[in-house]
C-alpha cells in the first residue's frame, strides 16, 4: 500500500516495520531495503527540509526523521553489532568459546589514570624499570603502550599487564567500541596536591565502566604530602579506604624513591583475586584488541595488540580492524622475539598491510582470503560512518547562507602511531566555537608527511598537522613552494589550543556599541547648500566628526544611522568638541532637527572573544 504522496511522489508505507541499516548508509541503501525509488526518498527529504543526494552518507538523525515520515522503524546498527553480523557471515564469533576445562588463569590488565603531573608515567617507569618519561614531551604521555611485568605473591610469580594511555578519553573510547580491555584502574593522586578536576573525571570514567579501583597516593616523599587528606577527599566520591571500613585499597607510594611499589603490585593482585574471575580460553582461535599502531620505517605497519583469548602465534592469518595480514613476527615490549602470546599478553605484531586504529578488535582466521574480505568490509563501513558524521545538516532555510559562505577548517592529521592520531582527532572534534564554523578532518594517517598529503592539502585548502612526525624531502619542498601550512607538535594540548584559536579567527567579528558623547540642540541654523545645522552644547563625552549618530526627541529615537558630517566651533572646522563647549553639528542630508533634541554619537567596536 502506498503512502500519501509527498510533492507528487508516492512512497511505500512501512506500518511500523523494522528496517536495519548500517551507520552512514545512503538513501539508495534504504530504497533497496524498502522497495522504493531513491529519487522518491530524495524528494521526500527535500520536503522535510533536508538536502541529501541519493548516494550520500546520511547521519542517524536524518534517517530516523525520514523513517518516521514514511512509517518505517529505521534502526541504525551500531558498529559493534554490524561487526558481529559481519563475522557471523563468515561463521566467526568474537567472544569466549569452549568448555570450562579449556579455560586458564590470566594476568590482570591494569590502566593507570589520574590528573596531569601527578606522576602516572614516572610510576609506570619505576614499576617496569625503564625510562619512558624521559622520552615524553613536556612530561605528558603522548602515546598508548602496553607492558607486562612479573611480581611475586605468596612465593608465586604473577604477571601483571599495564596499559599506559594519554588520558581517560582513550580509555573511554576503547570501551565505547566494545574493546573492554581493562580489569583494574590504578588512580594516581599526588599526596602534596590532592584531588583535582582530572582526578574526578578519571574516577567517573572508571566508575561508569564498573571497574575495580586501587588508589596510588604518589609523591609521599615530598614536603607537604598529606596521604590522610587524600583518603578523606576521595570518600566524597565513593572511594572509602579499607582502614576506614571501606573496600578500596589505598597504597602510599613514591615513584622517585620506589617506596611502596611492591605493596601497590600486591594490592592490584589482591583486588583482582577478590573481585574478578580472570580466566580465558587459551585453546580457541586468538582474539583481542589493538592497543596502538604505528608505521615503522624498517618493519612497516606495527600493531601493539593485547591477546584476550586464544594463543597468537607466528604465521597466523590476522585481521585487525580494517587491516589484515599474516603474522611475520611477534615482539615483546623490549623488542625480543616471542613464539606465542597467551591471553592478557601485550605483543607487537609485524606483517599487517596497514596501520589499525587503537581500540580495533583483531581475530585470527583460517585463510588470508577471509581476512582480506573482512578487512575490506570493515573499511567500507568505517568510511561510510565517517562520511555521515562529517556531513553537516543543511536545512532549506539556511541553504542560501551556506551557499554564500561556507566557513570550514580542513585538516590532515599525521602522527607517529594510530592511538595518538585518534586521540588528537577526537579532542579536536570536541572543540565548539560556533554553529556556523565547522572542523573537518579530510585525512588521517600514521607516518611522516608525504608528497601526496601536500597534494591533497593543495586541492582542498587544508592545514597539515604533524604529531611527532616531520615532512619528508619532496613534501617539504612542495609545501614551502606552494605555501601549504604545515604545523608540527609534540604535545596534544598545544595542537588543541592552536586549532581552537584558528577556528575563532574564522568567526565573523562581533561588534558592540560604545557611546562617545551627547549634545543638546540649542538653536537650528539654515545654511545654504548644506541644510540645517544644529547649534548645540556638548553635555557629555566628546562629539567627533565622522562618528555615527542618532537623534533623540523626548526620549524617542527619531533617526538612527546618521553621521556627523560637519563639526564647527564658531567659524572653524574642528575634529572634536569636548564636554561643556558649544558647536555646530551637521548631520548631512538629515534636516528634521528641532530645539531640545539630543544628538548621541557612538562607534561600533569589535568585541574580543572569550
Amino acid at each position: 500500500m502506498a503512502a500519501p504522496s509527498m510533492g507528487g511522489v508516492a512512497l511505500p508505507r512501512g506500518h511500523g516495520q523494522v528496517v536495519r541499516l548500517p551507520r552512514g548508509a545512503s538513501l539508495t541503501d534504504l530504497a533497496e531495503k524498502i522497495g522504493a525509488q531513491p529519487a522518491a526518498l530524495v524528494t521526500a527529504l527535500f520536503h522535510l527540509g533536508e538536502m541529501v543526494t541519493a548516494t550520500q552518507s546520511v547521519n542517524d538523525e536524518t534517517l530516523q526523521l525520514l523513517g518516521a515520515e514514511i512509517e518505517w522503524d529505521i534502526q541504525v546498527v551500531s558498529p559493534e553489532d554490524e561487526d558481529r553480523e559481519l563475522l557471523e557471515t563468515f561463521d566467526l564469533t568474537f567472544g569466549d568459546e569452549g568448555d570450562e576445562e579449556d579455560w586458564v588463569a590470566r594476568p590482570p590488565v591494569v590502566t593507570v589514570m589520574g590528573h596531569v603531573d601527578h606522576g602516572k608515567t614516572k610510576l609506570l617507569d619505576a614499576i617496569r624499570n625503564s625510562n619512558v618519561v624521559a622520552r615524553e614531551a613536556g612530561g605528558i604521555t603522548q602515546h598508548i603502550g602496553a607492558y607486562q611485568i612479573v611480581t611475586e605473591l605468596e612465593d608465586y610469580e604473577r604477571p601483571i599487564t599495564f596499559i599506559d594511555t594519554p588520558g581517560h578519553e582513550s580509555f573511554t573510547a576503547m570501551r565505547a567500541r566494545g574493546a573492554k580491555v581493562t580489569d583494574i584502574v590504578v588512580l594516581v593522586v599526588a599526596a602534596d596536591d590532592g584531588v583535582m578536576p582530572q582526578t574526578v573525571e578519571a574516577l567517573n570514567h572508571a566508575q561508569a565502566a564498573e571497574v575495580p579501583i586501587v588508589v596510588a597516593v604518589n609523591k609521599i616523599d615530598k614536603e607537604g604530602a598529606n596521604p590522610a587528606k587524600i583518603r578523606q577527599q576521595l570518600t566524597e566520591y565513593g572511594l572509602v579506604a579499607e582502614e576506614y571500613g571501606g573496600d578500596t585499597m589505598f597504597v602510599d607510594v613514591s615513584a622517585t624513591t620506589r617506596q611502596g611499589l611492591d605493596e601497590l603490585l600486591t594490592a592490584i593482585l589482591l583486588t583482582a583475586d577478590a573481585s574478578l574471575d580472570l580466566r580465558a580460553n587459551a585453546e580457541q582461535d586468538p582474539q583481542g584488541v589493538v592497543i596502538e599502531g604505528k608505521l615503522d620505517k624498517g618493519r612497516g605497519p606495527v600493531a601493539t595488540v593485547l591477546v584476550q583469548r586464544g594463543t597468537l602465534r607466528q604465521g597466523d592469518s590476522i585481521v585487525a580492524g580494517d587491516a589484515y595480514g599474516r603474522v611475520r613476527s611477534l615482539l615483546d615490549e623490549h623488542g625480543n622475539k616471542l613464539k606465542e602470546a597467551l591471553p592478557a599478553r601485550p605483543v607487537q605484531v609485524v606483517g599487517l598491510t596497514s596501520v589499525p586504529r587503537a581500540g580495533d578488535t583483531f581475530l585470527v582466521v583460517e585463510e588470508d582470503r577471509v581476512a582480506r574480505q573482512i578487512a575490506d568490509r570493515r573499511q567500507a563501513r568505517i568510511r561510510n560512518a565517517q562520511n555521515a558524521s562529517m556531513r553537516k545538516r543543511i536545512s532549506l532555510e539556511d541553504l542560501d547562507a551556506a551557499l554564500k559562505e561556507n566557513r570550514q577548517l580542513n585538516l590532515i592529521i599525521k602522527g607517529d602511531n594510530s592511538g595518538t592520531v585518534e586521540a588528537l582527532e577526537e579532542a579536536l572534534m570536541k572543540i565548539e566555537v560556533s554553529d556556523d564554523i565547522s572542523l573537518r578532518v579530510i585525512h588521517r594517517g600514521v607516518g611522516g608527511i608525504t608528497k601526496s598529503d601536500i597534494d591533497l592539502a593543495l586541492a582542498d585548502d587544508v592545514i597539515v598537522l604533524g604529531f611527532n612526525v616531520r615532512a619528508e624531502g619532496q613534501a617539504t619542498e612542495l609545501a614551502n613552494r606552494e605555501g601549504v601550512d604545515v604545523r608540527y607538535y609534540s604535545v596534544i594540548y598545544q595542537a588543541i589550543e592552536e586549532i581552537e584559536a584558528a577556528l575563532k579567527g574564522m568567526l565573523k567579528p562581533e561588534y558592540e556599541e560604545v557611546a562617545l558623547g551627547s549634545a543638546e540642540v540649542r538653536e537650528v541654523f539654515r545654511v545654504p547648500r548644506i541644510g540645517n545645522v544644529a547649534g548645540s552644547i556638548v553635555r557629555s563625552g566628546v562629539i567627533t566628526r565622522n562618528s555615527k549618530a542618532r537623534l533623540v526627541r523626548d526620549g524617542v529615537v527619531v533617526a538612527d544611522n546618521l553621521t556627523v558630517e560637519s563639526l564647527r566651533r564658531f567659524k572653524d572646522d574642528v575634529t572634536e568638541v569636548r564636554d561643556g563647549y558649544e558647536c555646530g553639528i551637521g548631520l548631512g542630508s538629515f534636516n528634521d532637527i528641532k530645539l531640545e533634541d539630543v544628538i548621541e554619537t557612538f562607534e561600533m567596536r569589535e568585541k574580543p572573544r572569550a
